[in-house]
């Protein structure tokens, strides 16, 4: 990844669009030199705005910077300097084609910094021409894991400044910024170098945030390399990334959750226990599944029971740290009673309050397993019973006679299946044996 050295220009009040030439004048030139030849200068071809000549890439003099020629010309000149960006080379041999990669790492920054400046505003034209360089230069076919080398050009994802530039024009991106692009980006995930995978987070967290018509498809791509990496590879080097992303992407979820959401929770995200390489991602994963957790409460129980079934044992400890997390919203709801105003609040709405949740207080004290959880209950409870003693004791007197209505339930169920067990072995003899 190149560093990229800022260049101090005078910067105008108002961005200056690029637009077509209106002129007939040539534009500036870019000779073609083959080795074998001079290096004389070929005669400048004729070109419309639109149409570009053909180049080779054995050699390609240096074009003449933007700021340098006139306004009416800038448009051919970004044109070729793109068709220039475009060239691929082999660096296993860092001499061969030395003068052109770094006639193409020059023209790169520069275009890089036009991007950055926000001087000049892009067309629709060059928006396009612009999306099929970065496409070139960015998207390839990863190599097997443990085999990426320097052989050929690897993608260098600040090329796609473009895309995260708050001057890009949406509704004109979005034609070229399609989902093929957002698949072939997904694909790059792969990469075993973190340090493109971490511009590559910021790129497509961008590209959410921009593009809303693409927000349901990343999701669901997204779903499918969890499914593929679940249950076919069990290999994949940007997991933790995407749960990076998602992360942010479920703390937007609006209320109440969609069901699409709650199937992602339960198919995609809590079968990530399964992987042996779980402690790559496991924090990344622990923090979207407290976010689910966080935004419905309900959620707690179906998020337990799957997440027992998917943890074998040597996860389980893993589990058991997300399931520490859980234990945090209960203790965040219980901090409620030290605010003096909300306190205040519920003392004068006590007698809606405390009947909704004085069973909850109840079970808590009964058999939480956290011991802040546990004090923080004693605490709110203690806080009622001075508050309204009255109004406290009516509470305890009907969850006693739940309690006693639910114990007569049981034992009269118990009561019923001895004797549907009874009547079955006098029917089919003593050698049957009830299952329940």
């Amino acid at each position: 990844m190149f560093k990229i050295i800022k260049r101090g220009q005078r910067k105008s009040s108002k961005p200056e669009s690029i637009e077509p030439p209106t002129s007939s004048a040539p534009p500036p030139s870019v000779t073609v030199n083959h080795a074998s030849r001079s290096s004389a200068a070929a005669p400048p071809p004729q070109a419309g705005p639109n149409s570009l000549p053909a180049l080779n890439s054995a050699a390609t003099e240096v074009l003449p910077p933007l700021k340098d020629v006139p306004a009416s010309d800038r448009h051919v000149l970004v044109l070729r300097k793109f068709q220039v960006c475009c060239f691929s080379f082999d660096f296993s041999d860092t001499l061969k084609s030395a003068r052109e990669k770094e006639i193409k790492r020059q023209t790169l920054l520069e275009l890089l910094d036009l991007v950055q400046s926000g001087s000049c505003k892009l067309n629709e034209t060059l928006q396009e021409e612009l999306v099929k360089m970065i496409s070139v230069n960015i998207f390839r076919c990863l190599p097997p894991a443990s085999h990426e080398n320097s052989a050929s050009e690897t993608g260098d994802p600040e090329r796609m400044t473009y895309i995260v530039s708050s001057d890009t024009d949406t509704k004109v991106a979005k034609r070229y910024i399609d989902h093929s692009f957002v698949l072939k980006l997904l694909d790059l995930f792969d990469s075993e170098d973190p340090r493109e995978r971490e511009y590559l987070k910021t790129i497509l967290h961008r590209i959410y945030g921009k593009f809303m018509v693409h927000r349901p498809f990343i999701r669901k791509a997204i779903n499918n390399i969890f499914y593929r990496f679940i249950f076919e590879t069990e290999r994949h080097s940007g997991i933790g990334e995407f749960l990076e992303i998602l992360g942010s992407i479920i703390n937007g979820f609006a209320l109440p959750m969609k069901e699409e959401h709650k199937l992602f929770l339960t198919r995609a995200l809590i079968p990530l226990h399964k992987p042996k390489s779980i402690s790559t991602y496991h924090q990344q994963l622990s923090y979207c599944i407290t976010q689910f957790v966080e935004k419905d409460y309900k959620l707690a129980d179906t998020v337990i029971r799957v997440m027992l079934r998917c943890a074998s044992e040597c996860k389980l400890l893993a589990c058991s740290h997300v399931l520490e997390e859980m234990h945090k919203v209960a203790e965040r709801a219980l901090f409620l009673w030290n605010n003096e105003h909300i306190v205040g609040l519920i003392a004068q709405n006590r007698q809606v309050i405390l009947p909704l949740i004085f069973e909850a207080l109840e079970r808590n004290m009964q058999g939480h397993w956290n011991q802040a959880v546990h004090g923080l209950t004693g605490n709110v409870r203690r806080m009622f019973l001075e508050m309204d003693a009255e109004l406290f004791e009516e509470c305890d007197r009907q969850f006693a006679e739940k309690e006693a209505r639910s114990r007569d339930l049981e034992e009269q169920r118990e009561l019923n299946w001895k004797r549907l067990e009874a009547v079955a072995c006098q029917s089919s003899g003593d050698h049957m044996v009830m299952v329940r």
